[in-house]
């Protein structure tokens, strides 16, 4: 059987709203609804996970080594995200 990779799932979330967050925006620059499958919306999710990932990842690590860590990954992604910027 095989095992996943805690983190990985933790970052599921992330991901799936990194995914919501960059169709809304390319929504918003062209003025009309996109489909998340579009190619500017993948180019756009995979800079910010490339920008993102290995500092995500540390952070959820963190987290699962904590039993007192209660912070979500949506929070742990924005605190990422505000340190990157």
């Amino acid at each position: 059987m095989n095992k996943f990779d805690p983190v990985l799932l933790r970052e599921i979330p992330v991901i799936h709203k990194i995914i919501r967050d960059e169709t809304w925006l390319e929504g918003e620059r062209r003025g009309c609804c996109v489909p998340m499958h579009d190619a500017k919306v993948r180019e756009n999710v995979c800079q910010v996970i490339l920008r993102i990932g290995q500092e995500l990842r540390e952070s959820i690590e963190a987290q699962l080594g904590s039993p007192a860590a209660t912070m979500e990954p949506a929070e742990a992604a924005r605190r990422v995200e505000n340190r990157a910027a």
